[in-house]
């Protein structure tokens, strides 16, 4: 059976397309067996899609989830004394949420990927960390949203993790001054989620007239585009907006999802998103479901080799992208890159960052 301790070592972004092929077909195979074995609503899905977990070979060929399952179904392929911890995606009031449960193991997976991806674009070493949000979202160490499962991950990769927002997501300019005093003159980590950032940090900024001396600093962030992109803001205007308020150096966006927290697809220099070698894309025609040509826009769906305790290793999501290429970005990383252009039409909106309500 594949184990992840054959990857968790490699350079995330180091296997050519036929290694990585034969990797995730052998690694799907073991994944769709294990949870068709210990998960009953998954054994009915594949059942009734008529799908042989026998006869599957190439990775195109097995089944997918639609994410919207995850929030009608309560799937698990551990027993439920084993799980350590339930995530919650996002969503606006009245809308129902994903839950996924996460065993100490496939937490762990989760964790060590996320780690090695973040660190091919920041290094190795843990860099103070400011998080644009406010600490209160990560009082329940058990039960996380999607916002508190992403800020307790990326926290992980950093040191003196300090919160940019208070408690009413107002600026604490007191703590934001204290920590970059600290750390005059040296690299630090913004981290955050997209929408957040710019409504409390980037506009709180701008209508005061402070900039914040962060240059040099690196941004990551992710989640909540669906309300910018109304605004005609785009990653590019986004990035140079935030470098007119703290000079930040470099700024990366992320594509990731709570039900499968860890394997994120990570925008490189050259604005591609990169599948690593815990994950892959491939883009689904509308009508028929087949994967499209490269450049050829379609439903994105997502592979991840971490979820063990849930059967969440293949999931059709509900947003339209393209793939741009396969190991031939100029920056550099091998592996497939693709685009996100948005979301079907009627589909609800779930990004990270949309979801805050004021109490």
């Amino acid at each position: 059976m594949f184990q992840f301790d054959e990857i968790a070592s490699l350079p995330p972004f180091s296997l050519g397309e036929r290694d990585k092929n034969s990797l995730f077909e052998r690694a799907m195979a073991d994944m769709t067996l294990f949870h068709f074995e210990r998960c009953e609503d998954y054994r009915k899905i594949v059942r009734g899609l008529g799908f042989d977990t026998k006869s599957l070979r190439g990775v195109s060929d097995f089944p997918f989830l639609p994410v919207r399952l995850f929030k009608s179904h309560e799937l698990l392929s551990v027993d439920r004394r084993e799980v350590v911890k339930t995530m919650t995606s996002s969503g606006t009031t009245g809308q129902s949420v994903s839950k996924i449960f996460l065993d100490r193991e496939t937490s762990s997976r989760q964790t060590k990927a996320l780690a090695r991806i973040t660190s091919d674009f920041i290094g190795g070493h843990r860099l103070p960390m400011l998080v644009v949000d406010s600490s209160e979202l990560l009082k329940d160490r058990k039960m996380f949203s999607a916002r508190g499962a992403g800020i307790l991950g990326f926290s992980m990769l950093g040191r003196d993790v300090t919160y940019a927002l208070d408690g009413e997501m107002r600026l604490n300019l007191d703590a934001i001054e204290a920590f970059l005093d600290r750390h005059k003159g040296g690299n630090v980590l913004l981290f955050g989620f997209t929408f957040m950032i710019w409504e409390y940090f980037y506009k709180a900024l701008a209508e005061s007239g402070r900039r914040l001396p962060i240059d040099g600093g690196v941004l990551i962030h992710g989640g909540g585009w669906k309300k910018l992109q109304a605004s005609a803001v785009d990653p590019a205007s986004f990035a140079e907006a935030l470098r007119s308020v703290c000079g930040v150096s470099r700024v990366h966006n992320y594509y990731g999802m709570v039900e499968q927290t860890g394997s994120i697809f990570m925008e490189c220099e050259e604005g591609r998103l990169h599948c690593s070698i815990f994950s892959d894309v491939i883009v689904r025609r509308h009508m028929d479901f087949l994967p499209c040509p490269t450049g050829d826009e379609g439903l994105i769906q997502t592979i991840s080799l971490l979820p063990w305790s849930y059967p969440g290793h293949s999931i059709l999501t509900e947003d339209i992208g393209r793939v741009t290429g396969v190991d031939d970005c100029p920056c550099g990383r091998l592996g497939r890159t693709f685009a996100v252009k948005g979301r079907i039409a009627r589909a609800e909106a779930r990004g990270c960052g949309d979801t805050y309500e004021k109490r």
